[in-house]
């Protein structure tokens, strides 16, 4: 783990790295204590408040980009890593999985120090409250330190992309990986300790098989926002915990996203966006794992996807053309197995996949790509994040029913709009109560374009000006006119 400055090991011991596709131990990580976090806590309170890293705008850009050239110089080795410890498709990391990030979730905000109105001024005013001609000013502070909890399923993404704007805003960080993944992120401690003026205290990554560990991020008064993505349960969790210190809270949370598919569509095209939910097995907040079928189109549509799905089977990781490796996990294969029990149990239509372990795959966790048509959208499978690759099909009228069922869900992370008019598409995705949404095959992804949900799939956004914006406090200044300028 990286604390203070300095690589050490875990009071608890180690724990042990799994590859999900074969069950092989991958090597053994440090396993942090109470004691351990507590100490990261202080380092990081201590680097806030006793060094010039809050106000040196210029150093952190400095520090961001050592840090940024450090991770390129080790870019393949955090590809292997990634593959064998998150059970990521080797393409996928060609993608949002490693290459997307590391190409600018550090130099974007590290840009952005330059240009960010740190300091707005509201010009001259009489101010009838004091009687004063008034200069006045709005200054935009960092919080202080930031506890960030990662999870498993996009480990490097999510937590290169906190440290980031994070970092960038002047903030000192507590970095907690989930105990599923922690590898890529004692490398980012190694390469900070080792290759970065980055000062002892202002980046900790912590290491810990319990989970309740990073929960002493959300209970400490030392600690001044919680960074948080993951599902939807734990966030709940988090704000619970942290309403004692008035936590400030950024929370990516889970998703139930919704693809509608419009009748003047390309279906072959429309219906390829069905397959998404296999990438990663599932594994993604903002999958569309909803699809809905105008009713006039509804078998041709099904016949089509029934096709596909077909012709999706899980895949070593490490091959090239596999789009579905493994699930992370045992315990996440079960809880995904358990959701397809419950769509036929409520009388959903099979049409692929189901919960017989694929042929040949004897070790790893794995799920087969799973097709249920005739859904409900009331039904179980419609409304819970599975997290798995798992698609439900529904049916709808018209226009409007497709709205009202898209945005029948508590979650609000992400949508799709696929027709033959951009007009048409752009008028319903504006109509879903969603905060990422994707017109006829588009996402927006990129560290300039904020990220996040609507209602239960959180609160605030993930990169751009916006996620800039929440890592910082306001403080507004006024002061007479009559005197010399700050």
């Amino acid at each position: 783990m990286l604390v203070d400055g300095r690589l050490v090991d875990g009071e608890a011991g180690t724990f042990t790295d799994i590859d999900p596709a074969t069950e092989e131990v991958l090597g053994e990580v440090a396993d942090a204590s109470n004691n351990d976090m507590h100490r990261a806590i202080d380092a990081a309170r201590r680097a806030f408040d006793d060094t010039t890293w809050a106000t040196g705008r210029a150093f952190r850009a400095h520090c961001l980009r050592q840090l940024h050239t450090a991770l390129v110089g080790e870019q393949e080795q955090l590809r292997e890593e990634l593959i064998r410890e998150a059970g990521c498709p080797r393409a996928i990391t060609y993608g949002p999985q490693l290459d997307a990030p590391l190409a600018d979730a550090l130099t974007y905000p590290a840009d952005l120090i330059g240009t960010y109105p740190w300091e707005v001024d509201l010009g001259d005013a009489f101010v009838p409250l004091t009687g004063v001609l008034t200069t006045r000013k709005v200054v935009r502070e960092p919080v202080g330190v930031v506890g960030a909890i990662v999870p498993w399923n996009f480990p490097f993404e999510v937590a290169v992309h906190k440290l980031g704007q994070a970092l960038a805003t002047g903030n000192t960080v507590v970095l907690k990986p989930a105990p599923d993944t922690p590898f890529n992120a004692t490398r980012i401690g190694r390469l900070i300790a080792e290759q970065t003026d980055i000062p002892a205290g202002v980046v900790n990554i912590v290491t810990a098989s319990d989970h309740l560990v990073a929960e002493e991020l959300t209970l400490s008064p030392k600690v001044d926002l919680i960074s948080f993505t993951g599902s939807t349960t734990v966030g709940r969790r988090i704000m619970a915990k942290g309403a004692a210190t008035m936590k400030r809270l950024f929370l990516e949370l889970g998703g139930k996203s919704a693809t509608i598919v419009c009748d003047d569509a390309d279906l072959g095209f429309a219906c390829a966006i069905g397959i998404a939910p296999c990438m990663h097995a599932g594994q993604g907040c903002a999958n569309p794992t909803r699809m809905l079928l105008p009713r006039s189109r509804y078998d041709e549509g099904v016949a089509l996807l029934k096709a596909m799905y077909d012709n999706i089977a899980p895949g070593d990781p490490q091959d090239p053309a596999t789009l579905c490796g493994p699930v992370v996990s045992a315990k996440q294969r079960d809880r995904v197995l358990g959701y397809i029990r419950k769509g036929i149990d409520e009388g959903a239509t099979l049409l692929a996949g189901g919960t017989e372990a694929p042929a040949g795959r004897d070790k790893g966790f794995w799920v087969q790509p799973t097709l249920f048509a005739d859904v409900d959208n009331s039904m179980t499978i419609a409304q819970e994040e599975i997290f798995g690759p798992v698609l439900s099909v529904i049916p709808y009228d018209d226009d409007d029913d497709a709205v009202r069922i898209a945005n029948d869900s508590m979650y609000g992370l992400a949508g799709n709009v696929m027709s033959g008019s951009i007009d048409r598409a752009l008028a319903l995705g504006r109509r879903l109560r969603a905060g990422f949404i994707g017109l006829n095959g588009a996402a927006g992804y990129s560290a300039d374009v904020p990220f996040g949900g609507y209602k239960a799939s959180g609160i605030g956004r993930q990169n751009g000006s916006v996620g800039f914006d929440q890592y910082t406090e306001i403080k507004s200044i006024a002061y007479p006119a009559t005197q010399e300028k700050l």
